[in-house]
């Protein structure tokens, strides 16, 4: 894990619209965390392996590799196994999202989303983080 304050941790935002991933640096950056910024899924997948962030943002739909696909190679890896993951969606109906990803500890978080509650997630996945062992 990078070394940070007990608020503020280095995060990589994935998203393949650059609006959006605009959206989620500037909104992460306002509350002083470092950005990793990647537009498609192999991207954040080599960022990840070479960072270690605190906490990954990704997009579930990207070219080259999808979040799940990302949160899946992190996940078969001891190295990164163990970094929180929130994933954006775009999909509204509950029975789309994909099964058995709240048990391993990634959440979803919907778009459009609101940069306070971004920021308040994030700010969870870390405290979380910190006191996991």
């Amino acid at each position: 894990m990078s070394e940070t304050s007990d608020q503020t941790g280095v995060i990589l935002a994935a998203d393949d619209d650059e609006d959006i991933l605009e959206l989620v640096c500037l909104t992460l950056e306002q509350v002083g965390h470092k950005m990793l910024r990647a537009s498609d899924g192999d991207e954040a997948l080599e960022l990840a392996r070479r960072h270690h962030p605190d906490v990954c943002v990704l997009d579930v739909v990207m070219p080259a590799r999808t979040g799940v696909e990302v949160v899946e190679a992190l996940r078969d890896s001891e190295e990164t196994a163990e970094i929180p993951i929130l994933l954006l969606t775009a999909t509204v109906n509950e029975k789309d999202l994909i099964p058995g990803l709240e048990k391993d500890g990634e959440r979803y978080m919907r778009k459009p989303f609101s940069p306070r509650e971004l920021q308040d997630r994030v700010a969870s996945l870390l405290r979380h983080r910190r006191r996991t062992p």
